[in-house]
């Protein structure tokens, strides 16, 4: 296993224990020290510091620091004026060779301290539109510049400190604390999804030709599972699920996946190993939802038991990994890769009709189909689907009899089988 790749699936680990900590009110100082070497960690960033913004007051105090002199000065005045400035100016870059500089009350007053410090980025802690904090980082020890993938990380980490110092002043409020606990315990599962997302992006980021495919797995999947009728908080397992269904891809060559043209046996026998990788790498965390590790592993077995790892088929096959093998296939199909382009929508369609069954659960393919049809008819205002694939790839007045069809057709079969059976 490459190391960047051991250090991702590390940081991605710690940052799940480091939820379940917050959430289970541990130790607040080391909760904050630990987040700020998580966060440096993940970015190789040489110092930083996470300070917070002491309510009802203009000071500050720092709560963790790391890489910088002991008579570090991390007390600052933060009037209203500063306060609401950070609400929308968001991440302060120090050096203009980075990002351009925000004009901004805080930067006026602390700008030369903070650069002699070697600190060259300033990111608000925002909580519930209220300035919890503010983290402060160096550079990369590499040298190299912040990207925007850097920037995504390093705002779903910084947001989860921001919560954790949040959640330990409603923890003084006793008079509140039933109902902020409960808006706190949101506002992690909202983190949880957020980091997972980063970290989707990041898997997908090693395959150059399907990045965001995982966040379009992610959301197929959810559709399905409301479709489904699912509760909210399984919907929202099976969205995580399909984002982390390719992390197993971590440990597999760059090469094999980014391969212009069908690859070989040797090597389609190298990229088969990523179920398996996948549920070993999530195995260990502790997930909010169940099954993720085997959504991982099964999602792609097939339906007749011709899939692998396992061989499995029909109900030995988990509900999540069957939604998401139609999720990831029906991505596949409708978007360009290396070696062909997207298919026909018409195409797209044939292909569920001649698979239900074989490859993919009929109950899944109705489900998905009856979803589509409602948002290319306009029954459902929100258009999750058709977002995805754009409107110039489907012509919904050739799509809508094409899909109503499909259900037609799969529902009739299934009532056959069903009559066959009894």
């Amino acid at each position: 296993m490459e190391p960047t790749t051991q250090k991702l699936i590390y940081n991605f680990a710690a940052l799940a224990d480091l939820g379940e900590e917050i959430a289970n009110t541990g130790d607040f100082t080391e909760m904050v020290r630990t987040s700020l070497h998580l966060l440096l960690g993940t970015l190789a960033i040489r110092r930083g510091a996470v300070v917070e913004c002491l309510p009802d007051e203009n000071q500050s105090r720092c709560l963790a620091i790391w890489g910088l002199d002991s008579g570090f000065d991390s007390e600052f005045t933060l009037d209203p004026k500063s306060r609401d400035e950070f609400l929308t100016l968001g991440i302060l870059a120090l050096k203009q060779d980075y990002a351009p500089v925000s004009l901004s009350t805080f930067i006026d007053r602390y700008n030369t301290r903070l650069l002699e410090q070697g600190l060259e980025l300033v990111v608000p802690m925002i909580v519930r539109s209220q300035l919890t904090g503010l983290v402060l980082l160096g550079g990369k020890a590499s040298g190299q510049p912040f990207v925007d993938e850097d920037y995504a990380i390093i705002r779903a980490m910084v947001r989860h400190i921001g919560v954790g110092i949040h959640g330990r002043r409603l923890l003084t409020q006793v008079e509140q604390r039933a109902a902020e606990n409960r808006r706190l315990y949101e506002d992690l599962r909202a983190i949880y999804r957020d980091t997972v997302c980063a970290f989707a992006a990041a898997i997908d980021i090693k395959d150059k030709y399907t990045q965001g495919h995982s966040d379009r797995v992610g959301k197929y999947s959810e559709v399905i599972a409301r479709e489904l009728g699912w509760p909210d908080e399984e919907i929202e397992g099976i969205a995580i699920a399909g984002y982390l269904h390719d992390v197993g891809k971590l440990v597999v060559e760059r090469d094999i996946i980014n391969a212009p043209y069908a690859i070989d046996a040797k090597a389609s026998t190298e990229l088969n190993r990523h179920p398996n990788a996948g549920y070993e790498i999530l195995s260990p965390i502790h997930h909010p939802y169940a099954d993720i590790p085997l959504m991982a592993k099964h999602h792609h077995e097939r339906f007749d038991g011709r899939g692998y790892p396992d061989g499995l088929e029909g109900d030995q096959i988990p509900l999540g990994a069957r939604i998401v093998t139609l999720a990831d296939s029906f991505d596949a199909m409708t978007t360009d890769r290396p070696y062909k382009t997207r298919r026909p929508f018409a195409d797209v369609i044939e292909d569920l009709r001649r698979n239900t069954g074989k490859q993919f659960d009929p109950e899944v393919v109705i489900a998905f189909a009856r979803a589509l049809l409602r948002e290319l008819t306009g029954e459902v205002k929100e258009r999750r689907i058709m977002k995805i694939l754009g409107k110039n790839y489907v012509d919904p007045e050739l799509a809508v009899p094409l899909v109503r069809n499909l259900i037609v057709e799969l529902e009739s079969a299934k009532h056959s089988a069903a009559a066959i059976g009894n």
